[in-house]
């Protein structure tokens, strides 16, 4: 065997990110009345969070915001999107996202299968994440994902944000793997991708949504069941 530790990704590339966050949002409009608040289309609202979601997370993963901030401030400007100028309800709406959202189960097609075929080949699989540390401890618990990893390796207990290489560093130190047995399995680019090339690793880009590339990975798939032509 070429490798025998696999980093995956958790959010966007095994446990579907997407959908999970949409259930939850809707739960929570729900339960807030946010259509009796000037919310009047959830499609429209979530449309709003997805954006303002993506561009926060860029933003705390280069460095320039803290969880906190992220964490209310996507809810905060959804809701100015309407003219809903309500801080304590941003925060509401922060803390019971984050309480609901890792009940959800929702996993793109193939990752139990993907999971078991791997460990059943004797490989070691671990997780290499930026999300935050009991919230994605609970999502696999949830997912019944939990088993299957040996290393959680989160970037609040690590103190680093993929792409940096110190998460990576301190990824394989507690995995007490090798870099050249190595290999990290990720959605994003900017951050898995590129990521694990800073770290020394051979990479492979799952292009869920089939983009073009702008960094070059050593495999690209589209769908997990690929893993198994590799590995």
């Amino acid at each position: 065997m070429k490798y025998r530790h696999l980093f995956f990704d958790l959010d966007h590339t095994i446990w579907d990110f997407e959908s999970n966050a949409k259930e939850t949002l809707h739960d929570l409009y729900l339960s807030n009345a946010l259509h009796e608040k000037g919310i009047p289309d959830f499609e429209v609202f979530f449309e709003k969070y997805s954006y303002h979601n993506e561009r926060l997370w860029d933003r705390y993963t280069k460095g320039f915001i803290k969880q906190e901030e992220l964490r209310w401030k996507r809810m905060w400007l959804a809701l100015l999107e309407f003219k809903l100028a309500d801080e304590t309800l941003s925060k509401k709406l922060a803390v019971e996202f984050l309480e609901l959202l890792p009940s959800k189960k929702n996993l793109f097609p193939y990752t139990i299968e993907i999971l078991t075929y791997l460990k059943g080949k004797g490989y070691s699989l671990h997780l290499v994440t930026n999300g935050f540390e009991s919230v994605q401890h609970n999502k696999l618990r949830h997912s019944n994902l939990k088993d299957f990893f040996i290393e959680v390796i989160t970037s609040e207990a690590s103190n680093s944000l993929k792409p940096n290489k110190e998460i990576f560093d301190y990824a394989i130190t507690k995995s007490g793997a090798l870099i050249n047995e190595s290999i990290m399995i990720g959605d994003n680019l900017d951050a898995d991708i590129q990521g694990g090339i800073n770290a020394g690793m051979d990479t492979i880009f799952v292009n869920h949504l089939n983009i073009k590339p702008h960094i070059h990975a050593t495999y690209v798939i589209n769908h997990l069941k690929e893993l198994e032509s590799i590995f």
